[in-house]
This record gives structure tokens, C-alpha cells and sequence, in this order.
């Protein structure tokens, strides 16, 4: 094998090279959120906005990645993977250092789309090549590597963003941004081969697409994984939208120590998903999902048991916080390795519905949970309860025929 990842015949294969450079593009999405949420004051008091004008940049954002996500996977599949990459990750870097001179907030709403629409393009024709190089259990070790060594970007985004804000103008956090995406650039470029030769791309017309779609959300057992993987990300971003209010407001702990908290409940899920990749081949993968969807819904009802009082104990919150993310960690990779096993002949469509679908619940759960504002964490409660159980219905709807060392 040579560094470009490809074997002495031509063949693409995962290499170290490769992997760690689909981990790297995969971080963009947590750093351009993450990192910029602390910036919401100083953003609204420069450019002369409103909170909820602000806050609908990070709206905006998402949109962007669920598009960029739901686009990007089909054209993968039509045009190759690497030139797609590059391109993507061009505009995101053009994108980013907009957005660090933008005058106006209606403008930084347009870039933050755009800067989404490219990161989520990026992201989802990445995951598209490492389904292309890996199967099976490699595939589920895989991408369970890429998410949780992309948990880093989750604990660095938000400190780094406050120190940046503590010491230099907010718009530093999108020049940052940019050098990083500038970088994937040239890693990409170096590192990345092409990996769907042309006798394995879909046509490019507008039935073909409609085609590969119908065929990837007519597959049974994917949509089942889809619904698990999508939900994990609702319950992940139902603790994002509260954890502040509850830790803070109700518990009255600092920025600093919010934070450090912050951080140690994205380590936890970090650990969690690398060591449920290291399970893979020796514990059936849906015996995992199933421990960490137990483990959820436990910690979900004793959310609700203490949540109706108006408040929550500080260690509750605290070890639940831990607990839940962690257990996340055995889920969402998972579900999505699973799904992606099931569409091999539409990597890219498949990748683009999964991601799709994850963005436009995190957009769609977060509002949702944080209707309790630091009054209540009902809400979130409940919400975490409803999601595990739709979960662990589309498990036993996915219940596979035969046993087999990924599904069994």
C-alpha cells in the first residue's frame, strides 16, 4: 500500500491516511457550532440584532448542513468522490473567512448557509468513502474511530470559543474556522484517492436520483437504523439545549465549571463510541444499541421522577448528564454503521438520508426541549423518554432473519 491509500493494483483501501483525514472533516460541523455559540452576545451587540435574530444564524446553519448532507451523498455517487471533497471544502473555507467580515446579520444568516450547505456536503461525501473502502464489522470499527475521535471537537469547540471571545473579537472563531477547513484542503488533496471508480457511479439524471432515494427508504431494516441513529441525535441535542439552563440557572454553577462539565460529558461519549468499536466483531452490534437504548431510557425516567419539583439535584444532573451521553456512544455510530450496511450499492444516498435526517432533528428537538427554559426540565425528560422508545421500537422492527456477527 503507498500513502495515497491504494494497494499495489490501484484498489482504494481505508488506510490510516485516509481515515484520519475523514476524522478530521467530520470535526467541522461541532467546531462551527460549538465554537461560535459563545460569541451570541458580542455578535448581537456588533451587528446591531436581536437574540432570536443570532440565534437563527445557528438555524440557518443547520439547514444548511441537512441540505448540503441530502444533495451532497446522491451527487457523490453520480460524479466520483474526491473532486465533490475538495470543491466542498473550498466554498467552506471561502465561506468562513465571510463570515469574519460580514456587516450585517441578515448576511451572516446567508454565509452561515452556506457555510453549512459545504461542511454538511463535506461530511456526508467523507462517511460516503469510508463506506466505499470498508465492510462489515471494519465498517463498524470505522466509523465508530470517526465519531469518537471527532468527540474532541464537541470539548475543544466551546473552550476554545470562550477564550477567543475572552481575548480577541468573535470574528477570530470564523478565521479560525477557515484555516481549518483551508487544511482539510490540502489534507484531502493529499491524502484522499478517488474511491468509486466510474463503472460503480448511478446516473446523473433526476430519475435516478428519485430512484437511488426510493430504493435506499424502501429498505426495511435502514429505515429502522435510520430512526435509531436520527434519534440519538435528538436525545444528544435535548441535553444541548438544557444543560446550561439546568446546570447554570437552576444549580448555579459558573461558565468555567458548565464547561468543564461540558467537556467531561463529551469525553464520555467520546470513550463510549471508541470502545463500542472495539466490541465490534466480539459482542453482536444490536446487542449494544439495545444496552446503551436501556441505559437511556433508565436515565430518562429518573429525569422525570425529580424533574416535576421545578428543579433537579446538582449530582443528579451531573452523573445523569454522564451517564446519557455516554450511552450514546453506543448508539448512533452503531445504527448508522448497520443502516450503511444495508445500502452498499447507494453509499452516498444512504449517507446523505442519514445525515439528513440527523440535522433536521437536532434543529427540530432542540426548541422543542428547551420550552422549559430554567423553570422546568420536564420537557427535556420527556422528550428523552419518547425517543429511546420509538428507538426501541424500530429495533425490534429491524430484527434480522439470520444471525450474523454485525446484527445478530
Amino acid at each position: 500500500m503507498n500513502r495515497d491509500g491504494a494497494t499495489a493494483t490501484g484498489r482504494a483501501t481505508l488506510s490510516g491516511g485516509v481515515l484520519a483525514t475523514v476524522v478530521f472533516v467530520g470535526g467541522i460541523a461541532p467546531l462551527a457550532t460549538d465554537m461560535y455559540v459563545p460569541a451570541f452576545p458580542s455578535v448581537a451587540v456588533e451587528l446591531a440584532a436581536s437574540a432570536t435574530q443570532v440565534q437563527l444564524t445557528l438555524t440557518t446553519f443547520f439547514v444548511g448542513m441537512a441540505l448540503g448532507q441530502l444533495v451532497g451523498g446522491p451527487v457523490s455517487d453520480q460524479r466520483g468522490r474526491r473532486v465533490p471533497l475538495l470543491a466542498s471544502l473550498v466554498v467552506l473555507t471561502v465561506a468562513s473567512l465571510a463570515c469574519a467580515v460580514c456587516p450585517s446579520i441578515t448576511v451572516m444568516m446567508a454565509l452561515r448557509f452556506v457555510q453549512g450547505l459545504s461542511g454538511g456536503w463535506a461530511m456526508v461525501t467523507s462517511r460516503a468513502i469510508v463506506i466505499d473502502l470498508a465492510r462489515g464489522t471494519d465498517l463498524v470499527r470505522a466509523l465508530n474511530v470517526i465519531a469518537g475521535v471527532g468527540g474532541i471537537a464537541p470539548i475543544v469547540g466551546p473552550l476554545l470559543g470562550g477564550v477567543i471571545v475572552q481575548f480577541a473579537s468573535w470574528r477570530v472563531s470564523f478565521l479560525v474556522v477557515a484555516a481549518l477547513a483551508a487544511a482539510m484542503v490540502v489534507a484531502s488533496a493529499v491524502a484522499i484517492p478517488e474511491t468509486l471508480p466510474p463503472e460503480r457511479r448511478h446516473g446523473g439524471e433526476l430519475r435516478d436520483l428519485l430512484g437511488a432515494a426510493r430504493l435506499v427508504v424502501g429498505n426495511r431494516r435502514f429505515v429502522g437504523y435510520l430512526v435509531v441513529m436520527a434519534f440519538s441525535m435528538g436525545v444528544i441535542f435535548a441535553y444541548v439545549a438544557t444543560s446550561a439552563f439546568i446546570l447554570q440557572s437552576m444549580n448555579g454553577l459558573t461558565p468555567i465549571a458548565y464547561s468543564l462539565v461540558f467537556a467531561a460529558n463529551a469525553v464520555g461519549l467520546a470513550l463510549a463510541t471508541l470502545a463500542a468499536g472495539r466490541m465490534a466483531g466480539r459482542v453482536p452490534t444490536r446487542r449494544v444499541i439495545t444496552a446503551g437504548l436501556v441505559v437511556t431510557g433508565l436515565v430518562g425516567a429518573v429525569f422525570l421522577v425529580v424533574a416535576p419539583g421545578g428543579g433537579m439535584p446538582l449530582l443528579v444532573a451531573v452523573v445523569g448528564f454522564f451517564v446519557l451521553m455516554s450511552a450514546q456512544g453506543l448508539v448512533g455510530a452503531n445504527a448508522g454503521a448497520l443502516a450503511s450496511n444495508e445500502v452498499p450499492d447507494h453509499p452516498g444516498t444512504g449517507s446523505a438520508v442519514l445525515g439528513f435526517l440527523q440535522w433536521c432533528m437536532a434543529g427540530l428537538i432542540a426548541p422543542l426541549a428547551g420550552i422549559g427554559g430554567d423553570a422546568t426540565a420536564v420537557p427535556m425528560a420527556v422528550i428523552i423518554i419518547v425517543l429511546t422508545a420509538g428507538s426501541l421500537a424500530a429495533m425490534a422492527l429491524t430484527r434480522p432473519r439470520g444471525r450474523t456477527p454485525l446484527s445478530a
